[in-house]
């Protein structure tokens, strides 16, 4: 049953990219972006028309597409990793103060630079900085050291989070306020071809390794007598798989802003499908959370004349997702 719903969602995924290509505010079928890309691919001289085709799917279309799947599927599985390292099922990507730093981050470059790059790197140097202040709690108490870093988690998200709203106070309210605001709501729309090249094979190299590593997380998910008992060294491990975890979302961010509720609620959804084996679970968690944010962001931008924040959208459909999936782990209970 667990191959079969991964290849169904595989199946699912693959379909959709296809059936979403031509939605949007430029409409246009599949057959003309075939014949369009392809002649401008072989050198072909292109009409008005298929030159606005290639233009609208290479610069627009395509890489949206593409950083939705992404972003879905490091939210997702981020979240699953986050959930068996610290046996909570209710700890997400923000745990860590990923989220706040990164809002933070944006923050400055919107604010004190007003420069769209260089409000990336900040967001980008703002997630790792919530992670850093979350790792600095943790050494401050050895004893235990995963629950001092959820505790340092609650403590730097609340502090980048002050920050921010420090960096609103003083925005500009005609001109960089709005900006920051509807960063913080998260959105896909600017994303673009040369932010894919470079942070792309970095988030697939996380993903990749994350999914590798579903065994060791088995076993750190029961506790750290069967990890010894497996040879594992649990605290190096942990780090590194929340690391690598960490690192994932940080770039994620760069691509869409903040987006919440996707890496909590994918994992209890596809966790009900798959059952709890990372082996299983973290493949399809990736193919539910592309699959998730691929529909959400098409419904966003294909429904509204003015483009509605998609961060918005994922906590509207996934509160009642929860919602069904705490009832129904509820249910299954003896």
């Amino acid at each position: 049953m667990n191959k079969k719903a991964i290849l169904i969602l595989l199946i699912l995924l693959a379909a959709t990219i296809i059936l979403v290509l031509p939605v949007g505010r430029y409409p246009v079928s599949v057959s003309e972006i075939w014949r369009s890309v392809s002649g401008h691919l072989s050198g072909r001289e292109l009409s008005q028309r298929e030159m606005d085709i290639v233009h609208v799917f290479l610069a627009i279309r395509l890489p949206r597409i593409l950083a939705a799947l992404l972003v879905g599927s490091a939210l997702s599985v981020s979240g699953a990793v986050y959930q068996s390292m610290f046996m909570n099922p209710l700890v997400s990507p923000g745990i860590l103060g990923v989220l706040a730093g990164a809002s933070c981050g944006a923050a400055v470059g919107i604010v004190a630079f007003s420069s769209w790059p260089l409000t990336q790197l900040f967001s980008f140097l703002g997630g790792l900085a919530g992670v850093g202040l979350s790792l600095f709690f943790s050494c401050l108490y050895p004893k235990a050291p995963i629950l001092a870093l959820l505790v340092g988690g609650l403590v730097s998200s609340s502090f980048f989070m002050a920050l921010t709203s420090i960096f609103k106070y003083l925005a500009d309210p005609a001109r960089q306020l709005p900006e920051l605001v509807y960063w913080l709501m998260g959105t896909l729309s600017r994303s673009s071809a040369e932010q894919l090249q470079w942070v792309a094979p970095l988030m697939l190299a996380g993903l990749l390794f994350l999914t590798l590593s579903a065994k060791t997380i088995n076993a750190l998910s029961q506790g750290e007598d069967e990890a010894r008992a497996l040879g594992i060294e649990s605290g190096r491990a942990r780090l590194l798989l929340i690391g690598t975890a960490t690192l994932v979302c940080s770039l994620s961010v760069i691509l869409s802003g903040i987006i919440q509720w996707v890496g909590l609620v994918i994992p209890h959804v596809l966790r009900l499908l798959v059952g709890p084996d990372n082996r299983t679970l973290l493949p399809a968690t990736a193919l539910g959370g592309a699959l998730f944010l691929l529909l959400t962001d098409t419904l966003v931008r294909s429904i509204w004349t003015a483009e509605f924040p998609l961060g918005i959208i994922t906590a509207l459909i996934c509160m009642p997702l929860f919602a069904f999936s705490l009832w129904h782990d509820w249910r299954r209970r003896p």
